[in-house]
C-alpha cells in the first residue's frame, strides 16, 4: 500500500483504476456509451476540476494568506517560492480545465447559449437554465479573474518578474482583492450550480 501511498502520481492513477472499476459495474449492470453517460463524464470532469480550483482558492484564503504573517520572515521563502508557485499552476489550470468542461457540457445537454442569456433565449421560461446561467456567469467572472488579474499581479508579488517593493505591495494587495472576491463569488456559484441540478 505504501508503493501507491508514497507517491502522488500512484495515488491519482490507483484512484482512476477505481473509478474505472465502476464503469465495469455500470457496464455490467447494462450501462452503455450513449450521450446521457458522456454528458455524465464530462460532469464529472467538470467536478474533479472544480475541486482542484475551488479547493486552491479556499487554501489560499482560509489557510495560506491568513497565516502569512504568523511565519517568521526567514521561512517565507519556502512558501512565495516553491509552495505558492506551484499551488498557482494547479489553481490556474484547474480554473481552465473547470471552463472549458463546463462550457463542453452544457454544449452538449443543448443549454450552453440559454444559459449564457440567462433564458432569453427561450423567453425566461426554464428556470433550471437561469439558474446555471448565473453560475456559468460567476465562474467566468471568476475564471477570468484567476487568468488575468490574480496570476498577472502574483508573478508581480512573488517576484517571478522583476518590480520594485512598491509595486510587489501593490501587485500584492490586488491579488489578494480579487482571490477575496472570488471567495466570495465561489458560495453563490456554487448554490447555482447545485440548486439546477437539484431544485428546478
Amino acid at each position: 500500500m505504501s508503493a501507491i501511498l508514497d507517491s502522488l502520481r500512484n495515488t491519482v492513477i490507483a484512484g482512476f483504476v477505481v473509478a474505472a472499476v465502476l464503469l465495469l459495474m455500470y457496464l455490467n449492470w447494462g450501462g452503455t456509451f450513449d450521450h446521457a453517460f458522456g454528458a455524465f463524464i464530462m460532469r464529472w470532469l467538470h467536478v474533479l476540476s472544480g475541486v482542484m480550483w475551488i479547493g486552491l482558492l479556499w487554501y489560499f484564503n482560509f489557510v495560506q494568506i491568513p497565516n502569512m504573517g504568523n511565519i517568521p520572515d526567514e521561512q517565507k521563502p519556502a512558501i512565495s517560492k516553491v509552495i505558492a508557485p506551484e499551488a498557482l499552476w494547479w489553481f490556474r489550470w484547474g480554473a481552465m480545465a473547470t471552463i472549458v468542461t463546463g462550457i463542453l457540457l452544457a454544449s452538449m445537454n443543448g443549454y450552453l447559449l440559454d444559459a449564457f442569456t440567462l433564458g432569453a433565449m427561450n423567453g425566461f421560461a426554464v428556470e433550471k437554465n437561469i439558474a446555471i446561467g448565473i453560475g456559468m456567469w460567476l465562474g467566468t467572472i471568476m475564471w477570468f479573474n484567476v487568468w488575468f488579474v490574480i496570476w498577472p499581479n502574483q508573478k508581480i508579488a512573488l517576484g517571478m518578474v522583476d518590480a520594485d517593493a512598491d509595486a510587489k505591495a501593490k501587485a500584492a494587495g490586488t491579488a489578494k482583492a480579487f482571490s477575496r472576491t472570488n471567495t466570495l463569488l465561489s458560495i453563490p456559484m456554487l448554490f447555482a450550480m447545485v440548486s439546477a441540478q437539484n431544485i428546478y
